[in-house]
């Protein structure tokens, strides 16, 4: 209080002059609350909508496990009992059964979240999607390319001889990944040494295939971000390569080895681009469940197997070519915010996939009320324990599943340290450790 009045007793001028020793502090307890009020309020904003999130989630994944889990019985007999008699039948029984594990996520896709799709491609492309095999390199630019794919694959009717090389750890996914397993997805280690005959002998197998396949292969070998960016700028610019700008670098052996083995009965290559506007926000698994729209392009360029080189070396010129002029094209699309003037819409939302989740609900209701009725579950604390334990099991399941499909948690491949020219010739930016 002295202090106080000491300080008001002085002259205006003197008080000038002595500013600096008399000034009060700046950050004054009020201000401190004010700060501590505004921080605690922004961590209840992240916590309710957490909170939210998790609502959301719960239900579609009890809906999702449940399902898929009967998919996936169904799928362990058929495989046990019909594909030692036939392979034949077994793919066909399976392609059915997949599509009705798949169309469900296809449905968050076109319903829940609303995510368009258009595409850009020549009429004669557009015609022969879905009729004949290809095998799809595409840039792996977001969280859910996988999805547009089979969103794409389900809109020409070969979602479920849709397929794609995988790395290893993706088949331990609970149900998805053991639905891919059961669908005969190519997993890898990461390791060509290791990989090498897995992935010859995985697409030798698919020469009988019954149905029209699209077999995605992801050249760049991971997906892609800015720090990943960085490293590829870096190599390039020590190597001698150009300068990627919008892709990585892509890892050839894979794609090699595809041409060499799927030559004799796969007709053709797509070059798919994908690329997002930049009005529209990022698609991605957690924005699917929260029901946020996007927006997604697509450029298809259709090339034919017999026009590419005889030798390997050629094959895989021929891969690094292609991703320079992808980064030339992703380059026009920042600068247009379009692939081309020549746009094919989407055909729309799939009315199957609207039906499929409608009659999974049904029978899942159906089915978990008969349940409740014949077990007396809730009536007891220990049934409502063992309740509460399986959905908070779904939760942590889902979340899991949201955190493996980001991009920035996603795991480069071992990359072979580079040479210096004066070393000799560097390794394929860790070719043999990636494709």
């Amino acid at each position: 209080m002295i202090l106080t009045l000491s300080y008001h007793l002085i002259p205006i001028s003197h008080t000038q002059k002595n500013q600096k020793i008399l000034q009060p502090p700046l950050f004054s307890f009020c201000t401190l609350k004010s700060l501590y009020f505004l921080f605690l309020k922004i961590k209840l904003v992240e916590v309710f909508g957490m909170a939210i999130v998790s609502l959301v989630i719960l239900p579609l994944g009890v809906f999702f496990f449940c399902s898929g889990l009967i998919v996936n019985l169904i799928q362990a007999i058929c495989f046990v009992f019909i594909r030692p008699l036939s392979k034949s039948t077994y793919r066909k029984i399976n392609r059915q059964l997949a599509e009705l594990l798949w169309l469900e996520l296809v449905w968050i896709f076109d319903w829940w979240a609303g995510v368009q799709i258009k595409v850009f491609t020549d009429p004669e492309t557009f015609r022969l999607m879905g009729k004949e095999h290809a095998l799809l390199i595409c840039n792996h630019k977001s969280d859910i390319d996988w999805l547009v794919g089979w969103v794409l694959a389900q809109r020409s009717g070969c979602l479920g001889s849709a397929l794609a090389v995988m790395k290893k750890s993706s088949k331990f996914l609970p149900v998805i990944g053991w639905s891919m397993w059961f669908s005969e997805y190519l997993f890898l280690e990461r390791n060509w040494a290791k990989d090498e005959n897995t992935l010859k002998s995985g697409l030798q197998r698919l020469k009988d295939f019954p149905r029209p396949f699209w077999l995605a292969l992801f050249v760049e070998g991971t997906r892609f971000t800015q720090a990943k960016l960085l490293a590829a700028q870096e190599y390039a610019a020590s190597q001698g390569l150009p300068i990627p700008r919008n892709v990585l670098i892509p890892r050839t052996k894979g794609f090699v080895s595809a041409v060499s083995n799927m030559r004799s009965f796969v007709p053709a290559i797509y070059d798919i681009t994908l690329a997002i506007p930049k009005s529209s926000p990022p698609p991605t698994i957690l924005n699917l469940f929260k029901g946020k729209s996007s927006v997604v392009h697509v450029h298809i360029k259709r090339h034919l197997m017999k026009e590419l080189p005889e030798t390997d070396d050629s094959v895989a010129q021929w891969c690094k070519d292609i991703f320079v002029a992808k980064d030339a094209l992703l380059d026009k699309h920042m600068a247009d915010d379009t692939f081309s003037a020549q746009e094919l819409q989407d055909h729309g939302r799939s009315k199957k996939s609207l039906v499929v989740v409608t009659s999974w609900a049904c029978l899942l209701i159906f089915g978990a009320l008969k349940f409740l009725q014949w077990s007396s579950l809730l009536s007891s604390r220990r049934g409502i324990a063992f309740t509460v334990s399986g959905l908070a099991v779904v939760t942590v399941l889902m979340h899991i599943l949201i955190r493996f499909s980001q991009s920035e948690r996603s795991t480069p491949a071992k990359v072979a340290p580079a040479k210096t020219k004066n070393e000799g010739k560097p390794s394929e930016t860790g070719d043999d450790k990636q494709h």
